[in-house]
């Protein structure tokens, strides 16, 4: 039963895509690139939806398991932010720079306790959703600091006392400021990147390459 599942699975290409904000502009991009099926919206209740007649299946999932779903081999190829695919590890092909969902990582204080060098916050805690992005831009300034991992609203960290500075990402601005919270260092640019399992790329590389080549010549003509 289980190989024929397998062997059933290997004529299709399975694309983990992310609910939020990327997966619209995931979905249009790969509709333009001839992959789309009914239905496939990130406010579905199924989870997998298969388009049979083009042999493709996409799985929505949480923004963080897209990464994972792929290293395993559940899905084939997937679309990550490049924050989320630094901050999981995960080992996987990075194939394209998809150019959307740009945002960056910085490290942000409220306004009336900014310290005069990045220097003077060393051994201090710092809340966020990203440590281990953090611990190596940190250790990079030959800094050390406790993380307090939290996985919404990072901003309360310092409001409440349980931090006193935050690493997150921002788009606009418009949260630190609401929050009286100041940006006080980049720490890294971050943009949605198309993904693939090893061992698909190789398997499967025809189809994938074509994906990828499809794409690049899409995202050429946005611009």
């Amino acid at each position: 039963m289980v190989a024929n599942a397998s062997e059933y699975l290997s004529d299709y290409l399975t694309i983990a895509l992310p609910k939020g904000k990327l997966f619209e502009p995931s979905a249009k991009l790969l509709a333009e690139a001839g992959l789309a099926a009914d239905n496939l919206s990130d406010s579905s209740r199924k989870l997998v939806i298969t388009n049979e007649r083009d042999k493709v299946r996409f799985i929505i999932s949480k923004t963080a398991d897209v990464p994972t779903y792929v290293e395993y081999g559940a899905a084939d190829i997937g679309v990550i932010g490049k924050d989320v695919l630094m901050e999981s590890g995960q080992d996987v092909y990075e194939l394209l720079d998809l150019g959307f969902g740009r945002c960056h990582l910085m490290m942000a204080v409220p306004k009336d306790k900014k310290r005069e060098k990045l220097s003077d916050y060393a051994n201090t805690r710092v809340a966020t959703k990203f440590p281990h992005i953090a611990e190596k831009f940190f250790a990079r300034n030959g800094m050390q600091m406790e993380y307090i991992k939290l996985n919404g609203s990072i901003e309360l960290g310092p409001i409440v006392g349980l931090s006193e500075s935050i690493v997150d990402i921002v788009e606009t601005g418009t949260t630190l400021r609401e929050n009286n919270l100041e940006e006080i260092v980049p720490i890294m640019n971050a943009t949605a990147r198309l993904i693939a399992n090893r061992v698909s790329f190789r398997l499967k590389f025809e189809r994938i390459h074509k994906l990828m080549t499809d794409i690049e010549a899409i995202l050429k003509k946005r611009h």
